[in-house]
């Protein structure tokens, strides 16, 4: 594992968002973004937090394996008051003359609509995507729901207005979508060893984290989205669209590999990893791909 207690830090930069600190430094002659993982004091919690750092490395990674754009992370460690914290360093992209603007923001300057920028009800979100005039609107609902397709298979209870977006480069004044980044609400970064053996262990434990919770952060008259039953409910077109696009392009058993790959998580923390995307995928995707192709094969029949 890399260390980065001693690479240099960029004072110039800083970084908002919740969930732990982060600094900016110097690795390999390129900027990242050092997270950190949350305190116990931060969120007071029976669980632990420290598996956020893990999950962004893993959530990164896996969304760059299905073939969808994300940020370079890497995991490593740092050093800080004697004790050495497990650290995910995310490439910056936003160096380099590039800014970024959150669909938060895309979302103020829509000015014909009545809803705020942190609203997240589906239609709303949808409306925007349509309107905005920074990125070419297909192309963008396109994106959107391959996302929302991968978060489901990773368990993303987290993908809010403020996550995704766009880059600008402020020189040309092009935009194109940012790269996906922000991934530790994945893979139930709040799970310590205890809920890791249960859910190893009972199938009922493991069906609860994929039929009941964790939810999508979007919601639907506003009740937050259920991935198993928006997606086998299979009425949206542009979702059932994106499961025909990205479920072929998910390779379990290339995940899992590189899932035990891994250095720097313990062997219970890959076997539970591995099982548990393993289920999302069999007991969500899977399904929902069955029924949408069902539905494209009536279509043809007609």
């Amino acid at each position: 594992m890399i260390d980065f207690t001693n690479c240099k830090r960029i004072f110039s930069r800083a970084y908002n968002g919740a969930n732990g600190k982060k600094i900016a430094v110097k690795y390999d002659g390129e900027d990242y973004m050092l997270k950190f993982p949350p305190s116990g004091q931060d969120k007071p919690t029976e669980l632990s937090y420290t598996n956020s750092c893990v999950s962004e490395y893993l959530g990164s990674s896996i969304f760059n394996i299905i073939g969808i754009e994300a940020q370079k992370t890497l995991l490593g460690t740092y050093r800080i008051g004697g004790k050495e914290k497990i650290v995910c360093a995310c490439k910056d992209f936003t160096a380099d003359n590039i800014r970024l603007y959150d669909f938060c923001s895309i979302k103020n300057t829509v000015i014909d609509s009545g809803h705020g920028g942190t609203g997240t009800e589906l239609e709303d979100i949808t409306e925007t995507m349509e309107k905005q005039q920074f990125v070419d609107p297909v192309e963008l609902t396109e994106h959107f729901w391959n996302v929302f397709v991968v978060d489901a298979l990773l368990g993303n209870f987290d993908r809010h207005n403020g996550n995704w977006g766009f880059i600008v480069n402020l020189e040309s004044g092009k935009a194109k979508i940012a790269p996906i980044y922000d991934c530790g609400s994945c893979l139930l970064p709040q799970a310590d060893e205890n809920v890791m053996k249960a859910v190893l262990s009972s199938e009922e434990e493991l069906d609860k984290r994929i039929f009941r919770f964790p939810t999508s952060a979007i919601q639907e008259n506003k009740k937050k989205i259920n991935y198993y039953d928006f997606m086998t409910d299979a009425k949206n077109a542009d979702c059932n669209a994106a499961i025909a696009r990205i479920y072929p392009q998910i390779d379990i058993e290339k995940i899992k590999a590189f899932i035990y790959e891994t250095e720097g998580i313990t062997e219970l923390q890959k076997e539970f990893y591995s099982r548990y995307i393993s289920a999302r995928y069999d007991k969500i995707l899977t399904p929902a791909y069955d029924i949408v192709m069902e539905q494209r094969n009536d279509l043809t029949l007609k």
